[in-house]
């Protein structure tokens, strides 16, 4: 049977299409299925995982030690976790690109695998750096506008923000780090791992992140909570936690990106 001219051009247009194919409509509960298959990879590569998980503490640490007496700078650092999370994490994501082609998740290989795509992912990463430098001059200056105590450490920050003390300063402060951090998640939710797998420039990737966003969002929401729950803990436990928690947001992102990135097509 012959195609009808209408549908083969269709066809090709959407060959054609410069964005890879995003599913829709996954389910709330697919990111533990995520962390499930995240929490396999950490068991299978747990030297590499381990490795970057201690990078992550060891800037927490020296973060606290280097600004011991200049806390507001702590905690807009800290909080730019979040925000540079995604660039940072990308030797995560190259173990488990590397576990699931059956190739050895040694450590070394990881180090440079940005180097495949480092232009886009270069231009990326400065993208997120302005987005994290624009967010520190916000943060300090929601310090200084709202903020009526004594400047706290990190973990007293933390403590306020339990107890909320100081309400309308933690009121701001939260809106714009949601603010911030709403943009990234969006233009990062499969990025790097889009860059890292198919050599994809560094626009197609932050586009095809906010199509998976708004085409799964129930489920990407529940992501993001989880996110910041495993990064909250590494916070809470003076960043040893993020030793493991990194990693397995790290290895889990992975997975989502392949769940919700459809196959390369033939």
């Amino acid at each position: 049977m012959e195609t009808p001219p209408q549908q083969e051009t269709e066809s090709q247009s959407e060959s054609q299409s410069p964005f890879p194919g995003v599913r829709s409509g996954l389910s709330p509960v697919a990111p533990f299925r995520w962390i499930s298959r995240g929490l396999d990879d950490f068991k299978a590569c747990p030297t590499a995982s381990m490795f970057y998980g201690c990078c992550f503490a060891a800037m927490g640490f020296v973060l606290n030690v280097v600004l011991a007496r200049y806390y507001q700078y702590v905690s807009a650092l800290a909080c730019g976790f979040l925000l540079l999370g995604p660039f940072l994490a990308i030797g995560i994501y190259e173990v488990s690109r590397r576990r699931q082609k059956g190739l050895m998740c040694a450590l070394r290989p990881t180090l440079a695998a940005w180097r495949s795509n480092a232009g886009n992912i270069g231009v990326y990463s400065l993208i997120l750096s302005v987005i994290f430098l624009v967010w520190a001059r916000a943060s300090l200056v929601a310090f200084a506008l709202f903020y009526t105590s004594e400047m706290p450490t990190l973990e007293g920050f933390l403590r306020q923000v339990l107890s909320l003390q100081n309400a309308e300063f933690l009121v701001v402060y939260a809106g714009v780090l949601l603010i911030f951090g709403s943009l990234v998640y969006a233009v990062s939710v499969v990025a790097i791992p889009l860059m890292l797998d198919r050599d994809q420039d560094s626009v197609t990737a932050m586009i095809t992140s906010f199509l998976a966003l708004v085409k799964n969002f129930p489920a990407m929401v529940v992501w993001a909570v989880l996110i910041l729950a495993f990064t909250g803990i590494g916070f809470a436990t003076l960043y040893i936690g993020l030793i493991f928690t990194i990693p397995l947001i790290g290895h889990a992102t992975w997975h989502a990106y392949q769940e919700v990135v459809e196959p390369r097509s033939s």
